[in-house]
């Protein structure tokens, strides 16, 4: 065994392709190409450090200690094996797969997931193929070989491995580059929950719904009361669409699970959907435009359960299926939508015996055949796994589904009861509790106010979780009717917390409820939080349970609580959403957001206004960094406007300066000026030293992006030296990040980059991942606009290596994009492109359409400046269409210059000495000496190239006196552009690194 890297290890594994028939073909000749090919492989493997673990036949295991040595090795292997002359003119392909991860080592070499990922991206490539995984990819993307590049290949559902992996080719100069499609499922993105259980007896559903969409239907709903297992269908067809071969390439926009029963709101319900499928809102679009630009025409299947109570929300859904014409929906409702092109299909009940078959003649298997039978009897058996249907108990078992009219949820509810009795006495406490033929009126109804016109399969079922109800103890109702106002589930903390007194022990009183079907553990995808378990009632359930709180008098008392518990988890979680363990926090809060609302909702209606606004205080960094701009602004307009007038407290002045920063968010810069000039009017009033220094922050920052730094300049200042005062070093760190902003916009960039890393070591010292991280995007920004592109570059790489994995996709699009502007002033062109592209769905992903534009008008210019005029012009004029509508004065001023690069590339003479005209002025406007010098330089080139010299040299000397006095250099790319003219015109600036 030779030694072996350890730490992080990049592993090799090859074949060749197809080598049984090469053996075949060649006969004696394939040893000698067999040698041959260990020899080139154990050639390149020597030159570039790769220890070998282990080979079998034509496969090799190879281990290096740095990505770069393994695609080196890579590319000269495949370079080597295409130069071989091979017996009889044969050809010998090698696949290969990459992947890079911190295996354990053993005396018997390496083990664990990360050999097993390389060993299956090596199983999806083809002969001369060299496929690498995502973490390979992100190492050696900057750091190439000479004649060598990477090309995207999307997602990819590896064999045993769940998560779908993003896999890359490499691309070698002179080789074959085009293969087919990896030897994998293309992994379509998807949130559908995972049944727990097979579904049964629904064959003939699901055949009709995948007929349906397959016909071309857009909308069906699926209809019929609580408890016939409209869900579970809708997550079965949904999950067979997203793979059905006869549906083409599939849901390539995925397939998703909205569950709308916590939602009661419908104006909540686009920003739900949006939510769900990660289409976030930003300024100046609706949800409607978010979820088009989300889905736009791609094949995209949607699942709305729990459509009912949010009827009123119906027309979002025909406007989303008219802005994107790829679309599928499917709803899970007790009410048809009742909209055009709707197909509404009725949920019936399963399948059950006829009279003639329940006798004991017709027992065993000849019962199993009816669906609802065989669903009692598969639930029964996960309960009690001795549990057997004979010739005794099968008209019991019968009688029972036929009494429940064949409905999933009440046949389920009642096979978990088998652990208590037979199916003989259960049927004989089905009759005598509330059945038919028991002539009393149901409990449920008196619960309901006597509501006796509900559908009889309705009754029926509401009588069963009365059943299962009336068997708890006394404590376990109360604690089942406590646990009903939870929306969307509860930890078993939080159920203690609202159960109070109710039960002895709540966490035993948890586990008889899950024993009696009347809670369940939650297993919807990613809601655990620290793996804490959830628990949640189906929504049929809940509302019994509603009405027996209602009903017990205890309702008002329970949402106090439910109230006052959610309250408490916020103001704990308030201080860590800027700490160290920020991801964890906001993970949390997104799992408990319907009861967040549930929360808010009930302290905004009663008499603790201050305790609505301490909530609405503790929520604001939440709305803010997960994207929830759109429902934080109008929740927080709404408790600023019931608090007009009050007495300014802490949270008053704290929910003000949330809105204002969500109101610059969405565009509204009066509406954000008024509130925060309305907080610093207050807090000096009052005295508030932390609540006057963040609102200087925030209004400082506010004029910066309308580009007027004389007014931002003082407000910086002011909050810095308060901030100091107080000692809040975060607070700081924010106010020294913005007087460095300042300072770069300004061209003071020594001043701003000594500001900046000042901050940085402040936002060290205080523990904040996401604030350290951001820095290093202003920093990266500094330096690019100072023409110092390969510090830009160190720092931008920097900053993506410490912001780890904390699933900010803002900050991580930021670093993308500084990523991409830096490779491309330095003339990399590929990776300039590589990095904005993976840049744009971040952008997207976080709502920030600034961002979107400013990536794109780097593309557009990378693809000018190599040669693509055309379609670098279709991106820069969608950004600049799209920048102009934003507050960002300083990101137009420097989009103008971009764009008008691009049309002077295509040769647009007038169009671009318009633009660049513009540029100038916008940009010496609001002081930007960058976009000011730049401007100049295009204005220069273009008078050139138009047979004005004495126009030109002026223009360029005017820009090299800005440079100067500024201390920017000209980085490669402008330089490579502009040289041979500005040499020409007799004019010199100098020239940063290459």
């Amino acid at each position: 065994m030779p030694a072996l890297p350890t730490g992080t290890v990049t592993f090799l594994f090859s074949d060749v392709e197809g080598s049984t028939q090469l053996l075949q073909r060649l006969g004696p000749a394939y040893a000698d190409a067999l040698a041959a090919h260990h020899r080139i492989v154990r050639e390149a493997l020597a030159a570039h450090g790769g220890a070998e673990v282990d080979t079998a036949g034509d496969g090799f295991f190879v281990a290096f200690a740095r990505a770069t040595d393994a695609v080196a090795a890579a590319a000269a292997i495949q370079r080597a094996l295409a130069a071989h002359a091979w017996p009889a003119g044969e050809a010998v392909r090698v696949r290969m797969g990459l992947h890079t991860g911190e295996p354990v080592i053993t005396a018997a070499g390496y083990t664990g997931l990360d050999v097993h990922r390389a060993a299956r991206i090596m199983g999806a490539a083809h002969g001369g193929q060299v496929l690498l995984s995502d973490s390979t990819r992100r190492l050696v993307a900057g750091a190439l070989p000479e004649g060598v590049a990477l090309r995207d290949l999307g997602a990819h559902a590896l064999k045993d491995f769940d998560a779908p992996e993003p896999l890359a080719q490499l691309v070698v100069a002179g080789l074959l580059a085009d293969f087919p499609p990896p030897r994998t499922r293309v992994a379509r993105p998807t949130n559908l929950p995972r049944p727990p259980t097979p579904l049964i007896g629904r064959d003939a559903e699901v055949e009709a719904l995948l007929a349906l969409f397959r016909d071309g239907v857009r909308l069906a709903t699926l209809t019929g009361p609580g408890g016939t297992g409209k869900t579970r269908l809708a997550v079965e067809v949904a999950t067979r669409l997203l793979d059905d071969p006869d549906s083409g390439s599939g849901l390539e926009g995925g397939a998703w699970f909205v569950p709308l029963a916590p939602v009661t709101d419908p104006a909540l319900v686009p920003q739900t959907v949006a939510d769900a499928l990660g289409a976030k809102e930003h300024r100046g679009t609706t949800a409607v435009e978010a979820l088009a630009e989300r889905v736009g025409a791609r094949p995209t299947l949607a699942v709305l359960d729990n459509f009912e109570q949010v009827l009123d929300a119906a027309p979002f859904v025909s406007a989303w299926l008219m802005a994107c014409p790829g679309l599928r929906v499917l709803v899970t409702s007790r009410s048809a939508l009742r909209l055009q092109g709707e197909r509404e299909v009725p949920v019936p009940p399963l399948p059950l015996p006829d009279a003639r078959s329940t006798g004991a003649a017709h027992a065993g298997d000849a019962m199993s055949q009816f669906a609802a039978v065989r669903l009692f009897i598969e639930r029964a058996c996960a309960v009690r796994p001795d549990f057997r249907v004979d010739n005794r108990n099968a008209p019991a078992v019968a009688e029972i589904c036929a009494r429940l009219d064949g409905l999933p949820l009440a046949i389920e509810l009642a096979a978990a009861r088998v652990r208590l009795f037979s199916p003989e006495a259960m049927l004989a406490r089905l009759a005598r509790d509330g059945g038919p033929e028991a002539g009393t009126r149901s409990a449920l109804d008196l619960l309901r106010g006597g509501a006796r016109d509900l559908p009889g399969r309705h009754q029926t079922l509401r009588d069963t979780i009365r059943w299962s109800y009336d068997l708890l103890m006394p404590e376990e109702q109360r604690l089942f009717r406590r646990l009903a106002v939870f929306v969307g589930g509860c930890t078993l903390e939080a159920a203690a917390a609202v159960a109070g007194d109710a039960h002895p022990d709540p966490e035993e009183g948890v586990l008889t409820l899950l024993d009696h079907s009347l809670l369940r553990r939650d297993e919807g995808g990613g809601r655990e939080a620290a793996g804490e378990p959830r628990f949640r009632m189906l929504e049929t359930i809940r509302e019994f349970g509603l009405d027996a709180l209602d009903a017990a008098g205890e309702a008002e008392a329970a949402r106090e609580a439910h109230a006052r518990f959610f309250l408490a988890l916020a103001r704990e979680a308030e201080p860590h959403l800027t700490g160290l363990d920020q991801a964890r926090w906001l993970d949390r809060l997104d799992a408990e957001q319907a009861n967040l609302r549930a929360a808010l909702a009930h302290l905004e209606g009663g008499d603790d206004l201050e305790a609505a606004l301490q909530l609405g205080k503790a929520l604001g960094r939440f709305w803010i960094v997960r994207g929830h701009l759109g429902e934080g602004y109008r929740r927080l307009g709404q408790l600023v406007a019931r608090s007009e007038g009050g007495a300014p407290t802490s949270a008053w002045v704290a929910v003000r300066n949330t809105a204002g920063i969500m109101a610059s968010e969405a565009g509204d810069m009066e509406t954000a000026l008024r509130l925060f000039d309305e907080v610093i009017c207050a807090c000096r009033d009052r005295c508030d030293t932390c609540g006057l220094a963040t609102a200087l922050s925030h209004l400082g920052y506010t004029y910066i992006q309308l580009g007027e730094p004389e007014k931002a300049r003082p407000l910086c200042e002011e909050a810095l030296r308060l901030q100091r005062q107080v000692g809040d070093l975060r607070g700081e760190a924010v106010a020294l990040q913005n007087l460095g902003v300042l300072g770069t916009l300004e061209g003071r960039f020594a001043e701003a980059e000594a500001l900046l890393l000042e901050g940085r070591e402040k936002r060290r010292q205080h523990g904040e991942q996401r604030g350290f991280s951001f820095c290093h995007h202003w920093l990266a920004s500094n330096s690019l606009w100072w023409g110092r592109p390969r510090e830009a570059l160190r720092y931008a790489e920097e900053g993506l290596r410490h912001l780890g994995d904390l699933g900010d996709a803002q900050v991580e699009a930021a670093l993308y994009m500084d990523v991409g502007h830096a490779a491309l002033d330095l003339e990399q062109l590929g990776e300039a492109v590589a990095a904005l592209q993976r840049a744009l769905p971040l952008w997207e992903q976080s709502g920030n359409p600034s961002g979107v534009a400013f990536t794109e008008l780097g593309w557009g210019l990378a693809l000018a400046t190599r040669g693509e005029p055309e379609a670098g012009r279709a991106l820069t004029a969608r950004a600049m269409a799209n920048l102009r509508r934003t507050s960002w004065q300083w990101v137009v001023a420097f989009g103008l210059v971009m764009d008008a690069e691009v049309l002077l590339a295509l040769g647009d003479l007038d169009g671009a000495e318009a633009h660049f005209s513009e540029a100038r002025a916008f940009n010496a406007r609001i002081g930007f000496p960058r976009g000011t010098a730049d401007s100049l330089l295009g204005l220069g080139a273009a008078a050139y190239a138009a047979g004005r010299p004495d126009e030109a040299r002026a223009a360029f000397a005017e820009a090299a006196r800005c440079y100067a006095e500024h201390g920017i250099a000209l980085p490669p790319r402008l330089a490579t552009r502009y040289g041979a003219t500005l040499a020409a015109a007799g004019v010199a600036i100098p020239t940063s690194e290459r």
